[in-house]
Protein backbone atom coordinates (compact mmCIF):
# COMPACT_ATOMS: atom_id res chain seq x y z
CA UNK A 1 0.00 0.00 0.00
CA UNK A 2 1.61 3.74 -0.73
CA UNK A 3 0.83 6.71 1.07
CA UNK A 4 -1.20 9.40 0.41
CA UNK A 5 -0.20 12.92 1.78
CA UNK A 6 -3.77 14.39 2.30
CA UNK A 7 -2.64 17.55 4.23
CA UNK A 8 0.16 17.87 1.76
CA UNK A 9 -2.52 17.47 -1.26
CA UNK A 10 -5.02 20.30 0.26
CA UNK A 11 -2.09 22.28 0.85
CA UNK A 12 -2.64 22.33 4.99
CA UNK A 13 -0.70 21.67 7.99
CA UNK A 14 -1.56 18.77 9.91
CA UNK A 15 -2.68 21.30 12.43
CA UNK A 16 -5.24 22.78 10.33
CA UNK A 17 -8.88 22.68 11.86
CA UNK A 18 -11.73 21.29 9.61
CA UNK A 19 -12.73 25.35 8.52
CA UNK A 20 -9.20 25.90 6.95
CA UNK A 21 -9.68 22.11 5.48
CA UNK A 22 -13.14 23.12 3.99
CA UNK A 23 -11.71 26.72 2.61
CA UNK A 24 -8.59 24.81 1.01
CA UNK A 25 -10.47 21.93 -0.38
CA UNK A 26 -13.13 24.18 -2.34
CA UNK A 27 -10.56 26.45 -3.67
CA UNK A 28 -8.72 23.81 -5.04
CA UNK A 29 -12.03 22.52 -6.51
CA UNK A 30 -12.45 25.96 -8.26
CA UNK A 31 -9.33 25.80 -9.83
CA UNK A 32 -8.93 22.25 -10.84
CA UNK A 33 -12.35 21.49 -11.73
CA UNK A 34 -12.19 20.14 -15.46
CA UNK A 35 -14.77 22.46 -16.83
CA UNK A 36 -12.76 25.56 -15.76
CA UNK A 37 -9.10 24.26 -15.58
CA UNK A 38 -7.29 23.50 -18.97
CA UNK A 39 -3.86 21.98 -17.08
CA UNK A 40 -3.42 18.92 -18.20
CA UNK A 41 -3.31 17.14 -14.60
CA UNK A 42 -6.64 19.33 -13.59
CA UNK A 43 -8.57 16.31 -13.26
CA UNK A 44 -5.84 13.91 -10.78
CA UNK A 45 -5.21 17.29 -8.68
CA UNK A 46 -9.16 17.62 -8.62
CA UNK A 47 -9.93 14.31 -7.39
CA UNK A 48 -6.54 14.25 -4.82
CA UNK A 49 -7.99 17.13 -3.28
CA UNK A 50 -11.30 15.34 -3.21
CA UNK A 51 -10.49 11.97 -1.88
CA UNK A 52 -7.82 14.23 1.03
CA UNK A 53 -11.14 15.99 1.72
CA UNK A 54 -13.22 13.13 2.08
CA UNK A 55 -10.51 11.20 4.90
CA UNK A 56 -9.96 15.02 6.49
CA UNK A 57 -13.40 16.31 7.00
CA UNK A 58 -14.22 12.83 9.20
CA UNK A 59 -13.20 12.57 12.60
CA UNK A 60 -13.18 8.93 12.80
CA UNK A 61 -11.37 8.67 9.40
CA UNK A 62 -8.85 11.69 10.26
CA UNK A 63 -7.89 9.89 13.23
CA UNK A 64 -7.29 6.63 11.76
CA UNK A 65 -5.31 8.57 9.23
CA UNK A 66 -3.26 10.77 11.79
CA UNK A 67 -2.51 6.93 13.79
CA UNK A 68 -0.78 6.13 10.44
CA UNK A 69 2.11 8.26 11.30
CA UNK A 70 3.89 10.29 8.45
CA UNK A 71 5.61 7.97 6.08
CA UNK A 72 7.28 9.27 2.59
CA UNK A 73 4.42 10.20 -0.13
CA UNK A 74 4.52 7.60 -2.84
CA UNK A 75 6.78 5.05 -0.90
CA UNK A 76 5.02 1.67 0.20
CA UNK A 77 4.01 1.39 3.53
CA UNK A 78 2.35 -1.10 5.98
CA UNK A 79 0.37 -0.46 8.70
CA UNK A 80 1.01 -1.56 12.00
CA UNK A 81 -1.06 -4.67 13.30
CA UNK A 82 -2.29 -2.77 16.14
CA UNK A 83 -3.87 -0.33 13.67
CA UNK A 84 -5.23 -3.03 11.58
CA UNK A 85 -6.94 -4.91 14.44
CA UNK A 86 -8.74 -0.94 15.34
CA UNK A 87 -9.36 0.28 11.79
CA UNK A 88 -9.36 -2.57 9.14
CA UNK A 89 -13.06 -3.27 8.63
CA UNK A 90 -14.71 -6.73 9.95
CA UNK A 91 -10.25 -7.18 10.47
CA UNK A 92 -9.96 -7.92 6.80
CA UNK A 93 -6.55 -7.88 5.34
CA UNK A 94 -5.37 -4.75 3.63
CA UNK A 95 -2.38 -5.94 1.17
CA UNK A 96 -4.55 -5.80 -2.21
CA UNK A 97 -6.43 -2.58 -1.26
CA UNK A 98 -5.45 1.58 -1.78
CA UNK A 99 -5.52 4.05 1.18
CA UNK A 100 -8.43 6.11 -0.06
CA UNK A 101 -10.40 2.32 -0.24
CA UNK A 102 -9.46 1.65 3.13
CA UNK A 103 -10.16 4.89 4.96
CA UNK A 104 -13.41 5.32 2.94
CA UNK A 105 -14.60 1.24 4.08
CA UNK A 106 -12.67 1.73 8.00
CA UNK A 107 -15.01 2.11 11.05
CA UNK A 108 -14.28 1.19 14.78
CA UNK A 109 -16.69 -2.04 15.42
CA UNK A 110 -18.86 -1.29 12.77
CA UNK A 111 -19.25 -0.69 8.82
CA UNK A 112 -19.00 2.54 6.84
CA UNK A 113 -20.65 3.65 4.10
CA UNK A 114 -18.11 4.62 0.96
CA UNK A 115 -17.46 8.10 1.33
CA UNK A 116 -18.22 10.29 -1.78
CA UNK A 117 -16.70 13.29 -3.08
CA UNK A 118 -18.40 16.26 -2.66
CA UNK A 119 -20.79 17.24 -5.41
CA UNK A 120 -19.89 19.78 -7.51
CA UNK A 121 -21.90 22.23 -10.11
CA UNK A 122 -20.70 22.19 -13.21
CA UNK A 123 -19.57 25.53 -14.91
CA UNK A 124 -21.81 28.19 -15.85
CA UNK A 125 -21.63 29.15 -19.66
CA UNK A 126 -21.70 32.14 -21.46
CA UNK A 127 -22.28 32.78 -25.71
CA UNK A 128 -23.95 35.54 -27.53
CA UNK A 129 -25.83 35.45 -30.57
CA UNK A 130 -27.07 38.21 -33.43
CA UNK A 131 -30.31 38.45 -34.62
CA UNK A 132 -32.65 40.46 -37.25
CA UNK A 133 -34.70 42.90 -35.84
CA UNK A 134 -37.59 40.99 -37.44
CA UNK A 135 -36.77 37.90 -35.55
CA UNK A 136 -36.74 40.30 -32.12
CA UNK A 137 -39.86 41.08 -32.97
CA UNK A 138 -41.51 38.13 -33.82
CA UNK A 139 -39.28 35.30 -32.48
CA UNK A 140 -36.68 32.97 -33.80
CA UNK A 141 -35.08 29.51 -33.31
CA UNK A 142 -31.19 29.64 -33.73
CA UNK A 143 -28.65 26.98 -33.57
CA UNK A 144 -25.56 26.97 -31.28
CA UNK A 145 -22.36 25.01 -31.76
CA UNK A 146 -20.73 24.37 -28.98
CA UNK A 147 -17.55 22.56 -27.90
CA UNK A 148 -16.74 21.43 -24.22
CA UNK A 149 -15.51 18.86 -22.17
CA UNK A 150 -18.06 16.74 -23.04
CA UNK A 151 -17.39 17.05 -26.74
CA UNK A 152 -19.00 18.91 -29.57
CA UNK A 153 -22.73 19.42 -29.48
CA UNK A 154 -25.58 21.65 -31.47
CA UNK A 155 -27.62 23.43 -29.03
CA UNK A 156 -31.37 24.86 -30.34
CA UNK A 157 -32.41 27.86 -28.33
CA UNK A 158 -35.91 29.39 -28.86
CA UNK A 159 -35.77 33.27 -28.35
CA UNK A 160 -39.06 34.46 -27.30
CA UNK A 161 -40.52 37.03 -29.70
CA UNK A 162 -40.28 41.10 -28.01
CA UNK A 163 -36.33 40.88 -27.14
CA UNK A 164 -34.15 43.72 -27.02
CA UNK A 165 -30.49 44.80 -27.33
CA UNK A 166 -28.15 42.76 -25.00
CA UNK A 167 -30.96 40.90 -23.26
CA UNK A 168 -29.53 37.69 -21.66
CA UNK A 169 -31.15 34.29 -21.89
CA UNK A 170 -30.57 32.03 -19.31
CA UNK A 171 -30.58 28.31 -20.32
CA UNK A 172 -30.97 26.00 -17.58
CA UNK A 173 -28.70 22.95 -17.32
CA UNK A 174 -26.85 23.70 -20.46
CA UNK A 175 -23.95 24.57 -19.11
CA UNK A 176 -20.27 22.09 -18.32
CA UNK A 177 -21.70 18.61 -16.16
CA UNK A 178 -21.13 18.41 -13.06
CA UNK A 179 -19.23 16.35 -11.09
CA UNK A 180 -20.21 13.81 -8.28
CA UNK A 181 -23.99 14.15 -8.66
CA UNK A 182 -23.93 17.49 -8.67
CA UNK A 183 -26.67 19.87 -11.21
CA UNK A 184 -24.55 20.49 -14.64
CA UNK A 185 -24.79 24.51 -15.30
CA UNK A 186 -26.03 26.97 -16.97
CA UNK A 187 -25.79 28.58 -20.37
CA UNK A 188 -26.24 32.47 -20.82
CA UNK A 189 -26.97 33.48 -23.95
CA UNK A 190 -26.63 37.66 -24.39
CA UNK A 191 -28.52 38.70 -27.69
CA UNK A 192 -27.25 41.42 -30.35
CA UNK A 193 -29.71 43.03 -33.13
CA UNK A 194 -28.42 43.69 -36.13
CA UNK A 195 -27.74 47.22 -37.51
CA UNK A 196 -30.94 47.96 -39.97
CA UNK A 197 -31.14 49.79 -43.00
CA UNK A 198 -34.37 51.84 -41.92
CA UNK A 199 -34.57 51.39 -37.98
CA UNK A 200 -32.70 52.14 -34.96
CA UNK A 201 -33.80 50.99 -31.09
CA UNK A 202 -33.74 52.08 -27.84
CA UNK A 203 -35.09 49.03 -25.25
CA UNK A 204 -38.09 48.07 -26.94
CA UNK A 205 -38.75 51.57 -29.05
CA UNK A 206 -38.01 51.78 -32.71
CA UNK A 207 -37.18 55.03 -34.34
CA UNK A 208 -36.88 56.12 -38.24
CA UNK A 209 -36.01 59.32 -39.54
CA UNK A 210 -39.51 60.22 -42.02
CA UNK A 211 -38.76 63.01 -44.84
CA UNK A 212 -41.77 65.01 -45.68
CA UNK A 213 -42.39 67.96 -47.85
CA UNK A 214 -42.74 71.18 -46.69
CA UNK A 215 -46.49 70.89 -47.94
CA UNK A 216 -47.37 67.62 -46.32
CA UNK A 217 -45.74 69.04 -43.26
CA UNK A 218 -47.64 72.34 -43.42
CA UNK A 219 -51.05 71.17 -44.57
CA UNK A 220 -51.43 67.64 -43.05
CA UNK A 221 -51.05 64.17 -45.09
CA UNK A 222 -51.81 60.64 -44.99
CA UNK A 223 -48.13 58.96 -45.74
CA UNK A 224 -47.32 55.10 -45.77
CA UNK A 225 -44.64 54.49 -43.58
CA UNK A 226 -42.61 51.15 -43.16
CA UNK A 227 -43.11 48.47 -39.73
CA UNK A 228 -41.33 45.33 -39.07
CA UNK A 229 -44.48 43.82 -39.84
CA UNK A 230 -45.81 45.32 -43.24
CA UNK A 231 -46.14 49.37 -44.18
CA UNK A 232 -49.18 51.52 -43.28
CA UNK A 233 -50.89 54.66 -43.11
CA UNK A 234 -49.70 57.61 -40.63
CA UNK A 235 -51.54 60.44 -39.91
CA UNK A 236 -49.53 63.72 -40.40
CA UNK A 237 -50.91 66.15 -38.01
CA UNK A 238 -51.32 69.92 -39.88
CA UNK A 239 -48.28 72.28 -38.79
CA UNK A 240 -45.79 69.00 -38.10
CA UNK A 241 -42.46 70.86 -37.64
CA UNK A 242 -38.80 69.12 -37.80
CA UNK A 243 -37.99 66.99 -34.82
CA UNK A 244 -41.81 66.17 -33.79
CA UNK A 245 -42.34 62.21 -32.96
CA UNK A 246 -45.36 60.57 -34.93
CA UNK A 247 -45.93 57.46 -32.74
CA UNK A 248 -47.33 54.09 -33.99
CA UNK A 249 -48.21 52.22 -30.66
CA UNK A 250 -47.50 48.87 -30.18
CA UNK A 251 -45.30 48.12 -33.42
CA UNK A 252 -42.20 48.54 -31.29
CA UNK A 253 -40.32 44.98 -30.32
CA UNK A 254 -42.37 44.00 -27.77
CA UNK A 255 -45.49 43.85 -29.65
CA UNK A 256 -48.28 45.50 -27.92
CA UNK A 257 -45.98 47.03 -25.13
CA UNK A 258 -43.82 48.98 -27.27
CA UNK A 259 -44.15 51.73 -29.96
CA UNK A 260 -42.73 52.55 -33.29
CA UNK A 261 -41.74 56.34 -33.33
CA UNK A 262 -41.52 58.62 -36.85
CA UNK A 263 -38.92 61.27 -36.39
CA UNK A 264 -39.98 64.24 -38.76
CA UNK A 265 -37.72 65.95 -41.31
CA UNK A 266 -38.79 68.25 -43.45
CA UNK A 267 -37.08 68.04 -47.12
CA UNK A 268 -37.20 70.21 -50.23
CA UNK A 269 -36.89 69.72 -53.60
CA UNK A 270 -32.85 69.66 -54.62
CA UNK A 271 -34.07 71.00 -58.26
CA UNK A 272 -37.12 73.43 -58.87
CA UNK A 273 -39.24 73.88 -62.03
CA UNK A 274 -39.86 76.76 -63.60
CA UNK A 275 -43.97 76.46 -62.27
CA UNK A 276 -42.58 75.17 -58.55
CA UNK A 277 -40.07 78.06 -58.11
CA UNK A 278 -43.49 80.54 -59.03
CA UNK A 279 -45.24 78.90 -56.50
CA UNK A 280 -42.98 78.87 -54.03
CA UNK A 281 -41.82 82.79 -55.03
CA UNK A 282 -45.94 83.44 -54.29
CA UNK A 283 -45.80 81.85 -51.05
CA UNK A 284 -42.99 84.00 -50.02
CA UNK A 285 -44.60 87.10 -51.08
CA UNK A 286 -47.57 86.02 -49.11
CA UNK A 287 -46.57 84.52 -46.19
CA UNK A 288 -45.75 86.37 -43.33
CA UNK A 289 -44.39 83.19 -41.24
CA UNK A 290 -40.62 83.63 -40.17
CA UNK A 291 -38.94 80.57 -38.01
CA UNK A 292 -36.61 83.16 -36.90
CA UNK A 293 -38.49 85.86 -35.30
CA UNK A 294 -37.58 84.56 -31.96
CA UNK A 295 -34.07 84.70 -32.58
CA UNK A 296 -32.80 87.94 -30.28
CA UNK A 297 -31.39 91.06 -32.21
CA UNK A 298 -28.35 91.69 -32.11
CA UNK A 299 -27.51 94.71 -29.65
CA UNK A 300 -26.60 97.66 -31.40
CA UNK A 301 -23.51 100.18 -30.05
CA UNK A 302 -23.04 103.49 -30.92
Amino acid sequence: MKYKDYYAALGVPRTANLDDIKKAYRKLARTYHPDVSKAPDAEARFKEAAEAYATLKDTAKRAAYDELGHPSPGKEFRPSPEWQQDFAPGGAGFEDMDLSELLAAMGRGRSAERQQPMATKGRDYESSVTIALEDARRGSTVQLNLADTAGDRTLEVTIPPGICQNQKLRLRGQGGKGLYGGPDGDMYLTLHLSPHAVFRTDRHDIYFDLLLTPWEAALGAEVQVPTLDEAVLLSVPAGTRAGRKLRLRGRGLAAGHSDLYAIVHIDVPGTLSPREAELFKALAEASSFNPRATLPKESSHG
